[in-house]
């Protein structure tokens, strides 16, 4: 299979599955195995980076007049979105923390470990199973959640984790307004994603990876931008229609067929 093929193939994978609790980065390494993929740890994690950065730019258009109002309502210094704000920096310390202090060691995991990701998605899959009988009180999201939230993100840097699966449950669990829940963990990663984009552009490393898989990112970038918008608006819906169970079938499924797979 050719590089850009593989791209692309990867590009529709992370847009479909960066907003659905399902895993983005666990299928993206399921892929990578079983598509034969060769790249070392950090061409894998580079074109992991680039994929999630399409998905997060997609948040950015899909949610453009929310994003518009919080920044509308920070120069005009209203309490709402300074409030909203804070608690959006505040759900980004623990995955930071986590980043800045193990990254050669997160970099290690994207190494196609297909038995990690599987059991990994079985926790998703509990985790949206107790998420989903949650009531909803349609409470609204304080200091002290948004930091539970971020470590349930931290916790999601795990391939096979789901990261949107983590924090809407979390969000949910906490009583949470299931459309608000959807919301500030879609807009939470963004700034995550595009500080880690812009740190490896800066990395001599990171830079080196990207340059040498360029063409390849480009059409993931394409792939995963595109896909990623409908993806988010099929995911608030399900989301206010608590469907999560669903998806938790469908984790403990690919868990086990990626397993059996590699048994065989």
């Amino acid at each position: 299979m050719s590089e850009l093929l593989r791209a692309l193939i990867l590009g529709i994978i992370q847009g479909l599955t960066e907003f659905l609790p399902v895993s983005s980065s666990g299928h993206l390494e399921l892929a990578k195995y079983f598509m034969g993929d060769t790249s070392v740890a950090e061409q894998s994690m580079a074109m992991t980076v680039t994929l999630h950065a399409a998905t997060a730019l997609s948040t950015l258009v899909f949610f453009r007049k929310d994003v518009a109002e919080i920044l509308s309502g920070l120069l005009k210094r209203q309490s709402e979105a300074l409030r909203f704000t804070l608690f959006i920096i505040i759900s980004m310390i623990p995955a930071a923390f986590v980043g800045l202090v193990w990254e050669d060691q997160i970099e290690e995991l994207f190494s196609r470990n297909v038995p990690l990701v599987s059991a990994m998605l079985v926790l998703t899959g509990l985790l949206l199973f107790l998420a989903d009988k949650a009531r909803d009180t349609g409470q609204d999201v304080t200091g002290f959640k948004a930091l539970l939230i971020g470590i349930a993100q931290a916790i999601a840097i795990l391939p096979g984790i789901s990261r949107s699966g983590a924090t809407i449950s979390t969000s949910v669990l906490l009583h949470i307004d299931r459309r608000k829940a959807a919301r500030f963990s879609f807009l939470m990663v963004v700034p995550l994603i595009l500080a880690k984009m812009a740190k490896d552009l800066l990395d001599a490393d990171g830079l080196q990876a990207m340059e040498s898989q360029t063409g390849a990112l480009l059409i993931g970038f394409i792939a995963a931008f595109i896909t990623g918008l409908f993806a988010c608006k099929w995911m608030i819906a399900l989301v206010q229609h608590a469907k999560l169970k669903y998806f938790a079938w469908y984790c403990f499924a690919i868990a086990l067929i990626a397993i059996l797979a590699v048994k065989l």
